[in-house]
C-alpha cells in the first residue's frame, strides 16, 4: 500500500501528518509530504487511519488513485 493525496483535494489540514508521522510531514504551508515508498505491513493500519480521518478525503491508497481519471 502507498499513500497519496490527489494535490487539488487537500486543505492542509495536518490530521494525516499527526495520525501517520512515520510517514508524513507537513511542509511550510501545513500540506503533506509523504514518503512515495510502499507503506510497510507493520505501518499500514496507521495509514488507513490516517485515510480515514483525512477530513477532506483527500488521502487514498495509491492503487485506488491509479484507476481515478480525476486524480491523474
Amino acid at each position: 500500500m502507498s499513500v497519496s493525496p490527489p494535490a487539488t483535494a487537500c486543505d492542509g489540514h495536518g490530521l494525516c501528518a499527526e495520525l501517520f508521522a512515520e510517514w508524513i510531514e507537513l511542509d511550510d504551508w501545513g500540506y503533506p509530504i509523504i514518503n512515495p515508498a510502499a507503506v510497510p505491513p507493520g505501518l499500514e493500519a496507521h495509514g488507513r487511519r490516517a485515510i480515514k480521518e483525512c477530513p477532506k478525503v483527500a488521502l487514498r491508497p495509491e492503487a485506488e488513485r491509479a484507476n481515478d481519471p480525476v486524480a491523474r
